[in-house]
Formats: structure tokens, C-alpha cells, sequence
């Protein structure tokens, strides 16, 4: 099983989650962050840290956010890996109680 980041990180990109992370499993789009689940291990340290609460174990996706198992192993190949903390966008917190936003996503 690997974890998988879900629609909630769209636009937010918070990136505590990558401060934590003892695999460097990461990458980093314009907008989203993605877990390559060839890397990661399962340790579950991305979870709580996640202030958006956007990231699951790949068995308790929502049903509406499936897609984005799929999603994170594709652009997880494209992406590069992204390994130290970086500041959010300045309007995260306005993102960050937006729903639907999977048209958002920029790759």
C-alpha cells in the first residue's frame, strides 16, 4: 500500500509533508504535490502533517478522489522530486477550503 496526495493539496501545496518524509518520495507539480508510491514505504509521517488534511492511505481514498491514485503514480514520473520545505502560496488558505477543484490542476 502507498499513500496518495487527493484534491485537497490543489492550488494549497503546503509542503510540510516533505519536511517529514524519510524516503525523499515527493514530486513537485506547478500547483500539487504527488507521492511516486515506487518510493514510498509506507511510514504514514506525510499524514499529520498535512494541514489540508489531502493525503491517504492508498485503501482510504474517498470514492469521489480515486482518480487520484492514478493520477499521483502518472505525474509522479513526470515530476521531480521535491525534498525540503518550501512556503506556500500566499493564497493557500483561500484554496484550502475550495471543493471541485481538480480542474485547477495545472501539469
Amino acid at each position: 500500500m502507498t499513500y496518495v496526495v487527493t484534491e485537497n493539496c490543489i492550488k494549497c501545496k503546503y509542503t510540510d509533508c516533505v519536511d517529514v518524509c524519510p524516503v525523499d518520495c515527493f514530486r513537485e507539480g506547478p500547483n500539487f504535490l504527488v507521492i511516486d508510491p515506487d518510493e514510498c514505504i509506507d511510514c504514514t509521517l506525510c499524514v499529520a502533517e498535512c494541514p489540508v488534511e489531502a493525503i491517504f492511505a492508498e485503501d482510504d481514498v474517498p470514492d469521489n478522489q480515486q482518480n487520484f491514485i492514478s493520477l499521483n503514480a502518472d505525474l509522479s514520473k513526470v515530476w521531480g522530486p521535491i525534498i525540503e520545505k518550501k512556503d506556500a502560496p500566499p493564497d493557500a488558505d483561500e484554496w484550502a477550503k475550495v471543493t471541485d477543484k481538480l480542474d485547477k490542476l495545472e501539469r
